[in-house]
């Protein structure tokens, strides 16, 4: 089970270019109790979405494995940042200039996937994001 300690490390591997904002946030928050990864999950989306509009997307394929590895293997909380922390951020439009939130679409992974389509149907239709 990929536990919370675990997940941004897992994806700052996957992802090499995200590692001094990574660093840069763990220095930042280290005296200050938990690392509060739903902002760092917000930096990462928008680095994400830079490197799409610069259509640097060599790095997506282990990216988006890594998401789908954390819907699959991780914990409570694992599951639910994955979805609600980096996600949601990947749809927000207002992190999109010249780019799509659906662009990414393409680079997600079954389970990864049915999320992204329950965030749609939550903030389209009021749906609850359950796990059915």
């Amino acid at each position: 089970m990929i536990t919370r300690d675990q997940m941004l490390p897992l994806l700052v591997e996957a992802c090499p270019s995200f590692a001094p904002n990574w660093r840069e946030f763990v220095d930042e928050w280290k005296d200050k109790g938990d690392l509060p990864l739903y902002l760092v999950l917000a930096d990462l989306a928008k680095h994400l979405v830079s490197k799409l509009a610069a259509g640097e997307t060599e790095d997506f394929a282990a990216v988006f494995a890594v998401v789908e590895r954390l819907h699959v293997e991780g914990e409570h909380y694992v599951r639910e940042a994955a979805t609600v922390g980096l996600l949601e951020d990947l749809q927000n439009t207002g992190i999109h200039k010249t780019t799509e939130p659906e662009q990414f679409r393409r680079f997600l992974h079954q389970q990864s996937e049915r999320w992204w389509d329950k965030l749609y149907a939550f903030w389209e239709e009021g749906k609850l994001l359950t796990d059915d």
